[in-house]
C-alpha cells in the first residue's frame, strides 16, 4: 500500500534536483473577508481533495487562479504565498484574470462547451468564437506563470484538467527542453460521436498531444481519446504501447483512477474536533433519532440532484411508513451561477425541495433538508459520519471522490454507499447499492433497499469498500503516474 512516505521518498529520490509544478484552474486554498478579518479556506472540488495531500507530500509548488477577495492580500511580488496555512507545505503562485477572461475562459468556454460536450447529461454545448479566443489567451497566460516559475531550470509540469487543454503545447513551446509534461483529465472524455461537434476539436487534440503523459480515469475515456486522434489528426497510434507520435513527439496515454487520502481522512474522522461537529449537526438540525440520508455535491446538472429528490419523493408514495423515522439532508454549494442552465437548475432543486416537503411533511418533521454553506474539513467529515446512508446519483461522472471519502471516514464501519452506475468510482466500488439514477421507480427501491439492509450485511460491503479505497489511495495514483513521468528524459 502507497503511502504519503513512499510518496515522499520517491520525489526525494527520483526527483530532487527539478522543480515539480502542479497546475489548475481552482485554487487549493481561497483567501476570503469574515467579519474585517483575513481567513483562508480549503477549496472545494475534487481536483482539490484529491492534490492537496499529494503537494503537502511532494514541497512543490500549484499554479493556479486566484479568485478569492483576500487573495492579493497575502501574496507576495511574484504573486505567492505558502499554504496551508496551519502548516506551510508547498507555494501556491496565483494567476489573475480579469473579469471578461473569466467570463469567456471559466465561465464560457470551460463550462458551457467543453464541461457539457464531456458528460452525457443531454445538455446542449455552446459554443462561441469570443470564449474561444479567452480561452487561448488564458492558457497562454497560465504558460507565461509556468515558464515565470522555471526559469532556467528543468521541471516536472502536471496540468490538471479541462480548463487547460492548449497549455502543453505553448510551454513546449515556450521551453522545449526543459520541460517534461503530464496532464490528468479529471471528468470523462466523450466517444467521437459527441466529441466531433466540437469546432476546435483539431486544436484541442493538438494542444494534449504536446503532453508526454496523459492520464484519464478508466480506459474507456482512453479508448474514446484514441478514436478521436484517429479520425482527426494525422499520427501514428501504437495501441500495444498505448501510444500517439504526432509530429516525432510520443505522448502515451494511461488509465489512473483517481482517488482520496484515505489514510488521512481516517484519522482525523476519529477525532474530537470531528465528533464534537457531529453532535453540533445533530443538534442544529434535530437529526436525533432519524434515519439520516445525505447528499453532497456542487450543484451541477451532471450530479442528478433533481433526480435524486424524485427518487426520495418516490420511495416516501411507496412506503409511507417511513415518514418521520428518516430525512434527506442535502448539502450543495451553489457554483458557475452566472450561467442560465445552472441557475434554472438551482430554481428547479429550489421548486421540488418545496414540493416535496409540502407533499409529505407532518406537522413536526419534512423530509428533506437543503443547505448551502461551505464546509470546513473537519465539518465535511462530520457530515458523513452523521449519515446512515450516503446517496451519489450522478448522470455521469469521470470519478466522483464524495463516495470514496465517504467510505473513508467510517471508520466505524457503518454507513451505506447508494452509487450511481454511471460514475468511474462504480468501477471499483461494486459492493455499494448501485443505481440508476434515470431510473426513478429502481432509484427509490435502492434507497429502500439500502434502508433495510440488515446490520452484518452493511457492515460486511463497508469492510470490503474501506479495502479497496485504502488500497488504492490517492498516494497510489500519485505515485504511479509520477512513477511513470520519471522514465522520460528531459532532451538536451
Amino acid at each position: 500500500m502507497w503511502t504519503k512516505k513512499d510518496l515522499q521518498q520517491l520525489i526525494k529520490d527520483k526527483m530532487g534536483e527539478y522543480l515539480f509544478i502542479v497546475v489548475s484552474n481552482r485554487q487549493p486554498y481561497v483567501h476570503v473577508l469574515k467579519k474585517g478579518k483575513i481567513e483562508c479556506q480549503r477549496g472545494a472540488g475534487g481536483v482539490i481533495t484529491a492534490l492537496d495531500p499529494v503537494m503537502q507530500a511532494c514541497n512543490g509548488t500549484w499554479v493556479a487562479c486566484g479568485d478569492g477577495e483576500a487573495d492579493r492580500k497575502v501574496t507576495d511580488k511574484q504573486d505567492k504565498v505558502k499554504v496551508p496555512p496551519e502548516n506551510s507545505a508547498y507555494t501556491l503562485k496565483r494567476v489573475w484574470l480579469s473579469k471578461e477572461e473569466e467570463n469567456g475562459f471559466y465561465y464560457g468556454y470551460s463550462n458551457e462547451a467543453l464541461w457539457p460536450l464531456c458528460h452525457m447529461a443531454f445538455e446542449r454545448p455552446v459554443f462561441r468564437k469570443e470564449d474561444w479566443d479567452y480561452y487561448v489567451q488564458v492558457n497562454k497566460k497560465f504558460a507565461q506563470a509556468v515558464i515565470e516559475e522555471v526559469g532556467n531550470n528543468k521541471a516536472f509540469i502536471w496540468i490538471q484538467d479541462y480548463h487547460l487543454c492548449l497549455l502543453p503545447k505553448f510551454l513546449k513551446e515556450m521551453a522545449p527542453n526543459q520541460l517534461i509534461i503530464s496532464h490528468f483529465w479529471h471528468i470523462p472524455w466523450p466517444n467521437y460521436e459527441a466529441f466531433r461537434i466540437c469546432p476546435q476539436r483539431k486544436e484541442i487534440l493538438d494542444g494534449l498531444l504536446a503532453n508526454d503523459l496523459l492520464g484519464f480515469h478508466i480506459r474507456y475515456h482512453c479508448d474514446n481519446f484514441f478514436d478521436a486522434i484517429d479520425r482527426e489528426i494525422e499520427s501514428k497510434i501504437n495501441r500495444e504501447s498505448f501510444s500517439i507520435v504526432r509530429r516525432g513527439h510520443e505522448t502515451f496515454v494511461r488509465p489512473y483512477p483517481i482517488s482520496v487520502d484515505f489514510a488521512g481522512i481516517s484519522e482525523i474522522s476519529d477525532s474530537d474536533d470531528v465528533l464534537k461537529a457531529k453532535g453540533a449537526l445533530i443538534e442544529e438540525l434535530g437529526l436525533c433519532g432519524l434515519k439520516v440520508l445525505l447528499g453532497l455535491d456542487r450543484i451541477d446538472y451532471t450530479k442528478g440532484i433533481p433526480e435524486r429528490l424524485l427518487a426520495i419523493d418516490r420511495l416516501l408514495e411507496k412506503h409511507p411508513e417511513l415518514k418521520e423515522k428518516m430525512v434527506f439532508l442535502q448539502m450543495g454549494e451553489i457554483s458557475r451561477i452566472h450561467i442560465p442552465k445552472y441557475k434554472a437548475l438551482n430554481d428547479e432543486i429550489n421548486a421540488l425541495v418545496e414540493q416535496i416537503n409540502w407533499k409529505h411533511s407532518t406537522d413536526s418533521w419534512k423530509p428533506i433538508l437543503l443547505m448551502r454553506r461551505h464546509l470546513s474539513f473537519h465539518e465535511l467529515l462530520a457530515f458523513y459520519r452523521l449519515g446512515d446512508i450516503c446517496i451519489v446519483s450522478s448522470l455521469h461522472d469521470g470519478m466522483n471522490l464524495v463516495a470514496k471519502e465517504f467510505i473513508s471516514s467510517r471508520t466505524d464501519e457503518g454507513g451505506i454507499l447508494v452509487l450511481s452506475q454511471f460514475t468511474g468510482a462504480a468501477r471499483e466500488l461494486t459492493d455499494a447499492v448501485l443505481a440508476n439514477p434515470y431510473d426513478r421507480e429502481q432509484f427509490s427501491e435502492a434507497i429502500f433497499t439500502a434502508l433495510n439492509l440488515p446490520e452484518d450485511e452493511r457492515r460486511k460491503q463497508m469492510v470490503k469498500m474501506r479495502e479497496v479505497v485504502g488500497h488504492s489511495n490517492i498516494f497510489r495514483w500519485a505515485g504511479k503516474i509520477l512513477s511513470e513521468l520519471l522514465k522520460f528524459e528531459f532532451k538536451e
